[in-house]
């Protein structure tokens, strides 16, 4: 009977390779749930040139990247040279037949404009979350340096209206509407149109942190939607000085069609008539976090209060991504590639946590 008790947890890797490190087994997990070759047809050599790299041990590379904490892709070449056991995980065989960092510059950029990482992990999220009713969505915003100058935006030139003089109008005079802003327009426009409408470029941002400070970067903002377990199911990069509530809905809507859930738990930055409406309208209870705005702040409920203490599910995440897969080494430009190698970060992330639960 001893026999037949398996005493390992790759039996069949580790008789062809030998002992697998904790980080080659955290790899190997990561990669039997992001089912590579359904999203790979578009890369696949269709008979025309010369034949092509392989995309999808391109593809395994790149997650290695981020599970062994890699800041260039020149020392993750050398360290697939060296290393066997990673090498052949991700299908090759040989040294020999690791392409070029130019060929791997290209296959991330075909990747970064084809939206792969979005669409691995939108169908993993599907999939393995989507079955399930979620407790609670927890919402939060975090910061990315990247290492390229701020876009300089000019302002449009207002032309100014005939000046009225202050206090209550007169008698029959019409006052001129005041522009809707982008929360108003958010609930009634698509998730493409939100999307599409939401500034995507390098600039300045400035946050007070949890001590009361001030703190200026250039880069990004990724927002982010995490259910319980740490599990990120939704992700969007915005320019760094978008403020967080301007995201919160289209948010909602990518968030809706993957996952059921009951709550949305946001911060003071989220509380907006606008977003709490929006929040009822999915069929979920908004817990946001009173902002006062110059008045009393009103404060929770016990029972609110000890429901709203899991947002910070989505402070994890965003710690996780940062310190352990990549979040703080941004070394492209643009935000088509810089939300391609956060993806390939939170993919592995959500890959972890799903792991963690089945456990």
């Amino acid at each position: 009977m001893w026999n037949t008790i398996q005493r390992q947890l790759f039996p069949a890797l580790e008789n062809e390779l030998g002992p697998i490190s904790a980080k080659d087994k955290e790899f190997i997990k990561i990669v039997s749930l992001l089912d590579l070759r359904s999203h790979m047809n578009k890369f696949r050599w269709h008979g025309f040139g010369r034949k092509r790299k392989d995309r999808i041990s391109i593809a395994k590379a790149f997650v290695a990247k981020m599970v062994f904490k890699f800041d260039h892709t020149d020392t993750l070449i050398e360290y697939l040279k060296k290393c066997d056991d990673t090498r052949r995980l991700c299908g090759w065989e040989n040294a020999f037949q690791i392409p070029s960092k130019a060929t791997f510059s290209r296959a991330f950029k075909e990747f970064a404009d084809s939206r792969l990482p979005q669409n691995i992990h939108e169908a993993m999220v599907i999939k393995y979350c989507g079955q399930k009713l979620a407790g609670h969505i927890s919402r939060d915003a975090t910061a990315i340096e990247a290492r390229e100058k701020p876009v300089k935006t000019e302002k449009d030139e207002v032309t100014p209206g005939p000046k009225r003089k202050r206090g209550r109008p007169r008698k029959g005079e019409v006052l001129p509407s005041k522009p809707e802003k982008r929360v108003d327009l958010q609930a009634t426009r698509s998730l493409e149109d939100n999307l599409n409408d939401l500034p995507t470029h390098c600039n300045v941002g400035t946050k007070k942190n949890s001590k009361g400070y001030k703190e200026t970067w250039i880069g990004y903002k990724l927002h982010l939607d995490c259910i319980d377990g740490d599990i990120p199911i939704s992700a969007i990069l915005t320019a760094a000085s978008l403020h967080d509530s301007q995201v919160a809905i289209p948010l909602a809507q990518m968030s809706s069609k993957r996952v059921a859930n009951l709550y949305d738990l946001m911060d003071a930055a989220y509380d907006s008539p606008q977003i709490h409406e929006f929040s009822k309208s999915l069929g979920h209870r908004p817990i946001v976090d009173n902002n006062p705005r110059c008045r009393e702040k009103v404060l929770m409920d016990p029972a609110t209060k000890s429901r709203f203490a899991q947002r910070t599910s989505a402070e994890r995440v965003n710690s996780n991504l940062k310190d352990n897969y990549g979040g703080r080494n941004i070394r492209v430009q643009g935000a088509t590639k810089v939300m391609a190698h956060l993806m390939f970060g939170i993919i592995s992330i959500t890959a972890m946590q799903i792991f963690r639960l089945l456990q």
